[in-house]
């Protein structure tokens, strides 16, 4: 076999760094990693880690119900949509499915797309409920989020 040494020496480093996460997970013995580690191969064996701090409202971290402002009953799916994009989430191609499981809006693929069109220019009270809970997917966010609906009038 023919066994390229630079694959094989990065393949011990992640392994003895795993065995190492392990001893200290089961005696007890250190702090374990809290968030990230990072190699450093070029400048000899270094390791760095750091904490992300948590924000409490983030959307990813949390499995709460995002709040959303109160909507007008009478706006539309797309102007949910845009105050999507525009909103402190800053969500790029999102996707809504109702809380009962209605597809609202899919952006793709093309044929979910075109199905799912004609919701964009209905109104709100429609297609959901105020309290009602939507099901939110975005490639930006990487986990599904839930977004309570709240109507203003």
């Amino acid at each position: 076999k023919n066994i390229i040494p630079a694959v094989a020496s990065t393949n011990a480093i992640i392994s003895a760094a795993c065995v190492n996460e392990a001893v200290k997970y089961l005696t007890f013995c250190s702090r374990n990693l809290n968030s990230y580690m990072m190699y450093m191969g070029s400048e000899g064996v270094h390791s760095h880690t750091f904490a992300y701090e948590r924000k409490e409202d983030c959307p990813v971290c949390t499995s709460s119900v995002q709040k959303m402002p109160p909507l007008s009953s009478k706006g539309t799916l797309t102007e949910l949509i845009q105050a999507l994009r525009d909103g402190t989430m800053r969500l790029s191609s999102p996707s809504l499915v109702s809380g009962s499981g209605k597809t609202l809006y899919m952006p793709k693929p093309p044929a979910l797309e075109k199905a799912t069109r004609p919701n964009l220019n209905k109104p709100l009270s429609s297609l959901v409920l105020a309290g009602d809970e939507l099901i939110v997917t975005d490639p930006i966010l990487g986990v599904p989020i839930k977004l309570a609906v709240a109507f203003a009038d």
